[in-house]
């Protein structure tokens, strides 16, 4: 550990006595290496990953050379998402409380700006914001460059990944030419390369190379399991982990309300935390979770960027990530400044790639996790009823209801213990104390490995978001492949639910077709990604030159009918309308399926179509790599 501390770094007295006070004791290492160059003026370049502390390291030594008589903008700050804006702004206050007069404000999409107009109009040394924001306020000439005497970009490579660098360039060509600039990244693409060669021109490199950093404090381990069980699995998981906050990661904003409303009808204190939301509600989410009035935060990758909450002990990756850097991003959102975190990561059969991928590049193995049988899951209820009835008989005055329960007692000549093992039993029926648990298949992955070591060519189901990074073997790939889902052989008779109950099936046009570069996978992750259906009662898909079709359950609802109609692939929308000329040949025509599920296949009394309709998010659903994601998705 190193015995530099933050007094010989240099940073003024205001700024080290609220640093002392936070109980900050000595610097991290891209802290220690930032600080002194730029107290000393210089441009820095820094790469370090999410939870080193990168806030502090810009922060401290620019507010230590900060004007406390000067009214108008001298720092600028510019960050991917509203979130980290927040985040960023509510820093420098930390740090700058002992400062006369400081004022920071954080300017962003989403927010009212006749309030960011008339905080700017008031004075803010400090403004932190998103690119698109900040070039507004440029355009409406309410916030000026002239006197800007430091810029810092933060998370570079998420500005450019999500599409703001040419904002970002915008920006720094009207600050003065004189303006110290700091850029930080966890990545060095080639863009980012060239912003920094254009405008910190001989700037000092600071980089903490080490990934492993990051992580290393943070128990990490997956488990196998089929995507229909996750529910089920984190279930069990969340009855048994002593957790404190919580953090799930899924891709799709319309999860974020399905996963969080299905945690809250199993009793858990959850909310969605997406782009969807209001500004006004995404703040109250993220307090709630700081003040220990929410325990579990469903969300997006973008929406829990930048979020820093200390009470967050565990992070699940619910789906695994688009891609390792989201991964590393996902799980530092625990373990930070010092602190254990653990993080489990949800893995399907087909998603093996990835993991290993993600081993890879973090340096570190994944441990397998064992999931809860249903003895640990009844032992930790039993463990936690007992420990509530203790806790009420200490605390609570019970005089009245000791009575009655002995007035009961008397007059049915029934032992006090008969009727207290009564009572529990009541207070345990929403949450059962010896719950009958659906059983879950986990299988392992080792297994799995053998599988996915055979040829390239000899597989009739590659992953979806392995092949979308093979853009060059994809055409020919799909002409040899059957023109449907993958599912077992068509001969072994109709689709049946769990309980072995034939489903009867529709045919359904949808106008996307070979033309437009479409294939049976972009198709089956669509409608299973916004019908909530299980991708083995998609039945048998057809493509033509023009227009394709596809067998779907009976009795799909209106409202999910209009939504499928707005829902693109391929970057054109489905239209999807009954295919009368060809259903009755191609119902004859369906897959088997031999599994089972919680839920049986869609009919008027048990719908495969689960849940509302998702949000329309006017872009492909089928995953797919970050680059492809659509902006709405994005923000």
């Amino acid at each position: 550990m190193s015995s530099v501390d933050f007094a010989s770094l240099g940073i003024s007295a205001p700024v080290l006595k609220a640093v002392l006070q936070l109980g900050y004791e000595q610097p991290s290492p891209v802290q220690e290496a930032s600080i002194p160059i730029l107290l000393e003026g210089k441009n820095l370049l820094g790469t370090a990953q999410t939870g080193t502390g990168k806030t502090a390291a810009f922060a401290l030594p620019f507010l230590s050379m900060l004007d406390e008589k000067q009214k108008t903008p001298q720092i600028l700050v510019l960050t991917p998402t509203r979130e980290l804006a927040i985040q960023v702004a509510e820093a420098f206050q930390s740090y700058a409380k002992h400062i006369k007069g400081f004022h920071v404000l954080p300017i962003y999409g989403g927010a009212d700006i006749g309030g960011q107009l008339r905080g700017l109009k008031r004075g803010a040394q400090v403004v932190v914001g998103t690119p698109g924001r900040m070039l507004d306020h440029l355009r409406r000439r309410s916030l000026d460059l002239s006197n800007i005497k430091g810029l810092i970009l933060d998370e570079a490579d998420e500005m450019l990944r999500m599409g703001f660098i040419d904002d970002v360039e915008t920006i720094l060509a009207k600050t003065p030419p004189e303006c110290q600039r700091a850029l930080f990244s966890a990545t060095m693409p080639p863009a980012i390369k060239r912003v920094a060669d254009k405008y910190l021109g001989d700037a000092e490199v600071v980089s903490i190379q080490n990934k492993t950093k990051t992580v290393e404090r943070i128990a990490q381990s997956h488990l196998m399991v089929k995507g229909h069980q996750k529910m089920d699995a984190l279930t069990r998981i969340l009855d048994v982990e002593q957790f404190d906050g919580m953090i799930i990661f899924v891709r799709t904003k319309s999860s974020t309300l399905e996963i969080a409303e299905k945690l809250e009808a199993r009793g858990f204190s959850s909310a969605a935390l997406n782009g969807d939301l209001t500004q006004t509600l995404r703040e109250r989410t993220i307090n709630r979770l700081k003040k220990g009035q929410l325990d579990i935060v469903v969300a997006t990758d973008v929406a829990a960027r930048g979020l820093d909450v200390e009470r967050i002990s565990h992070v699940i990756n619910y789906d695994v990530p688009y891609d390792n850097e989201s991964y590393v991003h996902r799980i530092g959102r625990t373990g930070r400044a010092g602190r254990e975190g653990k993080a489990i990561m949800f893995v399907t059969q087909k998603e093996i790639r990835m993991l290993r991928s993600i081993e890879k590049s973090t340096r570190q193995p994944i441990s397998s996790f064992n999931l809860p049988s249903n003895e640990e899951v009844s032992g930790q209820r039993i463990a936690q009823f007992k420990e509530q009835l203790v806790g009420m008989c200490k605390s609570t005055k019970l005089d009245k209801f000791h009575s009655l329960v002995k007035e009961v007692a008397a007059e049915n000549d029934i032992d006090m213990v008969l009727l207290a093992a009564a009572l529990a039993f009541e207070a345990q029926k929403e949450r059962p104390l010896f719950p009958k648990m659906v059983a879950i298949d986990t299988p392992r992955a080792s297994a799995s490995d053998r599988n996915e070591r055979k040829p390239r060519e000899r597989s009739e189901r590659p992953d979806r978001n392995e092949r979308s990074e093979r853009n060059d073997r994809s055409d020919r790939s799909e002409r040899q492949r059957p023109d449907r889902a993958p599912k077992p052989p068509r001969d072994k008779g109709p689709t049946v639910d769990g309980e072995g109950n034939e489903v009867a099936m529709v045919t359904y046009r949808i106008e996307v077709g070979r033309n437009d570069d479409v294939s049976p996978k972009n198709i089956v992750g669509a409608i299973a990604n916004e019908a909530e259906i299980d991708a083995q009662f998609i039945g048998h898909i057809k493509l033509h030159d023009d227009y394709s079709t596809v067998d779907l359950p009976e009795g799909m609802p209106k409202e999910l009918f209009d939504h499928l109609y707005k829902v693109r692939v391929c970057q054109k929308p489905l239209k999807i309308s009954v295919d009368n000329g060809t259903a009755g040949e191609q119902r004859d025509a369906k897959p088997a399926y031999k599994g089972k599920r919680d839920k049986p296949a869609f009919n008027k009394e048990k719908p495969a179509f689960k849940g509302k309709p998702k949000a329309h998010r006017g872009s492909d659903s089928a995953p797919r790599k970050p680059s492809k994601r659509p902006a709405s998705d994005r923000k």
